[in-house]
């Protein structure tokens, strides 16, 4: 538990002054033990993303609501895939909350949270048709606190980290019947990268240049991707990978495969 509760530092949290919220809805410090609790199920809290300052360095965008599970998966394709193909980003990490899907992307230095949410509306708006917008929220509840993965929802599922290749098979039920093991979440986090300053700002001028903000910056071009070249190329987000494609992937990093999600 410690090396997990390590990596989510690494990428989402703040080394010190990090908060939660109580069920009174106030504001309690978030120290390892009360993650520790979190993480095992034992007790379930909303983590503030922004410090009392207004920073952050963890952007979530949830793709669920109105349409069905498999629209909301091919969002979420769409936005991870234009992340690093189109703003040359590191690959973002894909959670399942009980409910709706969502994307993670680590920054390695906290940004004002305005410009935050700036940069994941234009994300939205740049790279979604929008028939689809519907299906990708970010209001700022959304940016600012959240139930860090894993952990049990009190609809009494297991929110949880995935790998990209799975997500086609919580297309009816974002969530798992049973805890995550502690060593696969571990394996989908820790070959992650934050995104440096330099890449953060090139990539938001891109998004700023397509909505007309920047006239200098040339717009990014919202085309079709091509296919992944392999299962086992790095970063890419894939949704039709087999089940041996994903045990091939956790028997890479020395992960034994539990599946843990009842199918109908």
């Amino acid at each position: 538990m410690h090396k997990l509760i390590s990596e989510l530092t690494r990428l989402y949290l703040f080394d010190e002054q990090q908060q939660y919220v109580d069920a009174d809805g106030g504001a309690q410090l978030l120290t390892p033990a009360v993650l520790a609790r979190h993480l095992s199920g034992e007790q379930t809290v909303a983590v503030q993303l922004v410090t009392g300052s207004g920073l952050t360095r963890a952007l979530v965008l949830e793709f669920g609501g109105k349409g069905g599970g498999e629209a909301h998966w091919s969002a979420l394709c769409t936005i991870a895939n234009a992340v690093q193909h189109e703003l040359d980003l590191p690959a973002p990490a894909v959670s399942i909350s009980g409910t709706a899907f969502q994307l993670w992307l680590s920054l390695a230095t906290p940004v004002p949270v305005a410009q935050a949410r700036q940069f994941v509306q234009l994300l939205r708006s740049t790279f979604l048709p929008a028939s689809t917008d519907i299906l990708a929220t970010a209001p700022p509840a959304d940016v600012e606190q959240v139930a860090l993965p894993p952990c049990l929802q009190p609809s009494g599922k297991w929110a949880a980290f995935i790998h990209p290749s799975m997500g086609a098979a919580f297309v009816d039920e974002p969530g798992l019947d049973m805890p995550p093991p502690p060593a696969a979440q571990l394996g989908f986090l820790e070959s992650l990268r934050s995104i440096n300053p330099g890449q953060f700002a090139q990539a938001l001028a891109k998004l700023q240049g397509h909505a007309g903000l920047l006239d200098a910056v040339p717009a990014p071009v919202a085309a079709p991707l091509p296919a992944a070249p392999s299962a086992a190329a790095p970063g890419l987000l894939l949704q039709d990978a087999t089940l041996e494609d994903i045990v091939r992937w956790l028997h890479a990093r020395n992960i034994e495969p539990t599946f843990r999600h009842s199918l109908p």
